[in-house]
């Protein structure tokens, strides 16, 4: 083996074939290390060497200036090939692992594809709102009046007065209970004590007939023929709203006769189902509302000395917002101090009325009106009961 030395500016350059053919030999004992964990010794092999001086490339190295080396620092130690082969063969502890998934896109055409690119801001984002309407198939029932009341007292979003109490009064001519309909038999209209009838049932009855002033003649009267008449379509008694037709006997109920079809005029006659002409006709009445005000001409001294005359009253008379309970009675000698030249003011006179609160400006609560007697004279009582607070009672020598 040949040792070619090269010699500049009092620096060695030793370069050893043998030490080339050393460190091949390790090279190939690390590669195959992974394979036998046992160290083998490499066979030995013939090797040839080219040297050539000429392609190598010397350099003058600077001199330079002598400095004080520090001192001399332990040397280091590197662990043999094969133990750095064992180090670097060590699986790895901690493993993280990212799993990107791809974004879909849909493909639909080939001229999507041609599209150019989106703008991206810098800083910002986009994202796309998606909206699924769902319609169920078959039909759809809207609620009724009655689930949507039911639904809003649970939620609690809306303010309902206590309920009202059944309307049990009658109407004398059709037997239906409570106001009816506004383009029907329309509301109650008092005719006696604790007797009742439809605005419409009375005013579409044959006898009667309505002043320039609203008040309804012979109501009575036709009360007291439809007693004995019976309705064709209910078959049914209080029928008075008979066929303008000569000779003919068909009466109805007017609640009946719009059952039936009959047809009604302006001049306030009507035809039945028999006799009324085919199509339409100018005069025929199809609105029934009445906005006007019309009421029951009837005696009201007659029907007052009714009240006073009973005894123990199991009906309630109601005018208006005023509850009549007890008319009172006066004594011979209090008639001087209990009246006056307008008004009677009975001892035991009890009444009661709804009117407006004192507390609150959107409530009404009632107030039980009394008359009673101290020291000889009137004393007026007004007690005000009103839900949620206590009875308050409030008295005076005079009515005002």
């Amino acid at each position: 083996m040949k040792d070619i030395v090269f010699c500049s500016n009092n620096c060695f350059v030793l370069y050893s074939a043998a030490v080339q053919a050393k460190n091949s030999e390790n090279k190939e004992s690390v590669l195959t290390l992974p394979q036998s964990p046992m160290k083998e010794r490499p066979p030995k092999a013939f090797h040839q060497y080219s040297n050539n001086i000429s392609t190598l490339d010397v350099h003058c190295l600077p001199q330079l200036q002598e400095k004080v080396s520090p001192p001399s620092s332990p040397p280091i130690m590197f662990p043999p090939a094969f133990e750095a082969a064992k180090v670097e063969a060590k699986p790895d502890e901690l493993k993280v692992t990212v799993k990107l998934k791809p974004r879909l896109k849909a493909i639909h055409s080939s001229l999507e594809d041609c599209r150019p690119p989106s703008k991206k801001w810098k800083g910002m984002k986009w994202k796309k709102w998606s909206i699924q309407i769902v319609i169920p198939k078959g039909s759809f029932k809207p609620p009724c009046e009655e689930e949507i009341d039911e639904f809003l007292k649970k939620l609690g979003t809306t303010l309902k007065p206590d309920p009202v109490p059944k309307d049990y009064r009658k109407c004398c001519f059709c037997h239906e209970e409570g106001d009816g309909l506004t383009d029907g038999p329309a509301r109650l209209l008092n005719l006696d004590l604790d007797l009742w009838v439809h605005l419409n049932c009375a005013l579409w009855s044959t006898e009667v007939y309505e002043t320039q002033a609203g008040a309804l003649i012979n109501v009575e009267l036709a009360l007291r023929r439809g007693l004995q008449m019976k309705c064709m379509f209910c078959h049914k008694m209080g029928a008075t709203s008979g066929c303008h037709r000569l000779r003919c006997t068909n009466i109805y109920h007017f609640t009946c006769a719009i059952k039936a079809q009959c047809m009604f005029f302006k001049d306030k006659t009507m035809l039945c189902p028999m006799h009324k002409p085919k199509g339409t006709h100018e005069q025929e009445l199809s609105y029934f509302a009445v906005f006007r005000r019309v009421y029951v001409q009837r005696d009201e001294v007659r029907q007052i000395a009714s009240i006073v005359q009973r005894g123990e009253r199991d009906h309630t008379f109601r005018v208006g917002s005023l509850i009549f309970h007890a008319v009172g009675q006066l004594l011979p000698q209090q008639m001087q101090a209990f009246h006056s030249s307008k008004a009677l003011f009975p001892v035991g006179y009890e009444a009661s009325r709804l009117y407006w609160s004192m507390r609150y400006a959107n409530r009404r609560c009632r107030y039980l009106c009394s008359i009673e007697e101290k020291d000889g004279l009137p004393l007026f009582v007004i007690k005000v009961v009103e839900q949620g607070h206590e009875d308050l009672i409030l008295t005076d020598t005079t009515p005002k």
